[in-house]
């Protein structure tokens, strides 16, 4: 007992302890995927949109967006993104006959990059997910004189979120874990602290499987949540 206490001592609450540290960590990591969803669903649907339209002025840049991101690593996202505001925010400045130097916080740095590649795929989600609505739903609404706008509201709207729910609760999966690249821009989300606190304590091991357990328990609770939220969406809706 007492080297199981000797060896999960680096993990405890208080002074010279790592636990609240981790915590405050993983709070961070779900504070930044929040944003970045909430951020990234806006856009996502501004792309699809784009992509749905028929004028290929808009088709083609939401359609090259979403192939340019899609093929590029997360990580040199998030590096352009950091690295590339700074230096424009500062050229900006540098014309405007102000002084350089500034800095964009990391976290909103983040928290835009992240929302670039969610937004990519999100828009995917969406695309998919408005075209599933069945087409003679579509006619019927039409036929008792709806208008566009309100067969869009009334049925394609609600439907294209039940049909999104899956694939956006994966996407949610993935953004969570990728907060971890966060870590490259010094951003103190729960890899990095695990990270400071293994070669702090010299034991790695210990604060990475910390770390891997509170991811374990974040995805756990959030695919749970997706479950129930896709169950409710799905009420009413044929063989369910």
């Amino acid at each position: 007992m007492e080297q199981i206490n000797t060896l999960l001592g680096p993990l405890s609450f208080g002074q010279g302890g790592w636990g609240d540290d981790l915590l405050n960590g993983a709070l961070l990591t779900l504070q930044l995927a929040l944003c970045a969803m909430i951020v990234g669903l806006i856009f996502g649907l501004g792309l699809a949109g784009m992509k749905l339209a028929k004028s290929r002025l808009l088709r083609w840049p939401a359609s090259a967006y979403t192939l340019f991101i899609r093929g590029v690593p997360e990580f040199l996202v998030l590096l352009f993104v950091f690295f590339g505001s700074d230096s424009l925010i500062n050229a900006v400045a540098t014309s405007l006959g102000f002084e350089g130097g500034y800095e964009v916080p990391k976290f909103v740095a983040a928290v835009v990059g992240l929302s670039i590649i969610f937004a990519a795929y999100a828009c995917e989600i969406f695309r998919g997910a408005y075209l599933a609505v069945p087409t003679g739903q579509i006619e019927a609404g039409e036929s008792i004189g709806l208008s566009r706008t309100q067969v869009f509201f009334r049925i394609r709207f609600p439907q294209l979120w039940r049909f999104a729910i899956p694939g956006l609760g994966n996407l949610w999966m993935v953004v969570l874990k990728d907060t971890s690249l966060a870590a490259v821009i010094a951003l103190n989300e729960l890899l990095r602290i695990a990270k400071l606190g293994g070669e702090t304590e010299q034991s790695p091991l210990l604060f990475f499987a910390a770390a891997g357990a509170l991811y374990l328990v974040m995805t756990s609770l959030s695919d749970f949540g997706r479950s129930a939220l896709e169950r409710r969406a799905r009420r009413g809706m044929a063989g369910t």
